[in-house]
């Protein structure tokens, strides 16, 4: 499976951006995990202040 370089950096950013945000800092639960993986996926959101914490 082989996936562009737009999106390899799409997800990059939106690791460091949650990483920055806290996202990663306690990953216990399950609804921890999905706040994190929501964060990755939404990182424009996460920046213009949108939490994705559920």
């Amino acid at each position: 499976m082989r996936i562009s370089l737009g999106v390899f950096v799409y997800v990059v950013i939106g690791c460091v951006v949650a990483a920055q945000r806290d996202f990663f800092g306690d990953l216990h639960r399950i609804d921890d995990i999905v706040s994190a993986a929501l964060a990755v996926l939404l990182w424009p959101l996460v920046l213009l202040g949108i939490h994705a914490r559920i």
